[in-house]
């Protein structure tokens, strides 16, 4: 019981952060159909604008200027850069976000080095929450869930409930009359990439510092980013909570389990015969194929739901 109960905290604070990570994600392809390659880099960003504000000015600056200067930095280059090639369709796009998140590594190794910096939780949260089954949970995983569950909230709230809600998802499904009745369409797209971009910063003022603040901290959470959008649908926000934590618990569990598959099943009175097709896989420790679940679990969507567990369109 004690495994089970701090293996699933573990999983859900962990799946609260993919979803910080994916949201932004989530709704820039919702409202603009653009895959933005380089969204693990704004998270990159926005652990390393933390730091060095935090340096300065201390941590609850950094939470809330990070994902301004990191929100700025998106609008900026989707009026400048991905503006001009939207007309030429998917592909230029894709390409300009892909080369952007290589053009921010290097900045980011030019600035910071390319060794891991010293990006710490702060002292008031560095201390456990409360203790279960004699393991303490740390105050700053549940931290990092509130602000999660506080994102989701606040954005469904936006986008429901309030009347620049209205205006983004008019000028999403009909831009023509949204112009005809006076709004800026492009403003609304430039504004929704930003706002996605310092969704991610934000993740990465939340996530850096629980985790390693180093130059490869994009491409380590970049694939997840989109097998959490692929697994939960395509543009479905919903969707992309559900597969986040589902993903978040699935592989805190692996990691967790020292044992291979063939002795769960051994005792459970099942017996595998040595010559059976995939014994030899059967035989690894499920925290050796830990990290490859995530992608197992994305081609058995692809496979069986294309739109994923809430999608509305096959990606």
């Amino acid at each position: 019981m004690e495994f089970f109960t701090i293996s699933l905290l573990n999983g859900i604070s962990y799946g609260l952060l993919l979803f910080m990570l994916s949201s932004g994600l989530t709704l820039i392809f919702s409202m603009m159909g653009v895959l933005n390659f380089a969204h693990a880099s704004f998270y990159m960003l926005g652990a390393y604008f933390a730091f060095t504000i935090t340096k300065y000015f201390g941590y609850w600056p950094a939470l809330f200027l990070t994902p301004l200067v990191a929100g700025l930095i998106g609008a900026m280059f989707e009026r400048y850069c991905l503006r001009p090639v939207h007309k030429f369709g998917h592909v230029p796009e894709l390409l300009i976000t892909f080369g952007l998140s290589f053009v921010l590594l290097e900045l980011v190794q030019l600035t910071w080095g390319r060794l891991p910096v010293d990006y710490r939780v702060p002292a008031e949260l560095d201390g456990p929450l409360f203790t279960l089954y004699g393991t303490q949970f740390p105050m700053y995983r549940g931290f990092m869930m509130f602000i999660a569950l506080l994102m989701l909230v606040s954005i469904w709230l936006l986008l429901s409930k309030t009347r620049i809600g209205l205006i983004i998802q008019s000028a999403l499904t009909h831009p023509e009359m949204s112009e005809a009745l006076g709004h800026n369409v492009p403003r609304v797209f430039m504004l929704v990439f930003g706002g996605g971009s310092a969704l991610a910063g934000l993740a990465g003022v939340i996530g850096g510092n629980a985790y390693v603040t180093e130059p490869g901290m994009a491409a380590a959470v970049g694939p997840i980013i989109f097998v959490v959008v692929v697994v939960g649908g395509f543009g479905s926000l919903a969707g992309a909570f559900a597969a986040s934590l589902l993903i978040g618990i699935l592989q805190t569990f692996a990691v967790a389990l020292d044992q291979s598959m063939l002795t769960l099943l051994q005792n459970v009175s099942i017996k595998i015969d040595p010559a059976t097709f995939g014994y030899a896989v059967l035989k690894l420790k499920i925290s050796e194929v830990a990290p490859i679940l995530p992608y197992a679990l994305l081609v058995l969507m692809l496979i069986f739901r294309p739109k994923g567990l809430m999608g509305t369109r096959e990606g």
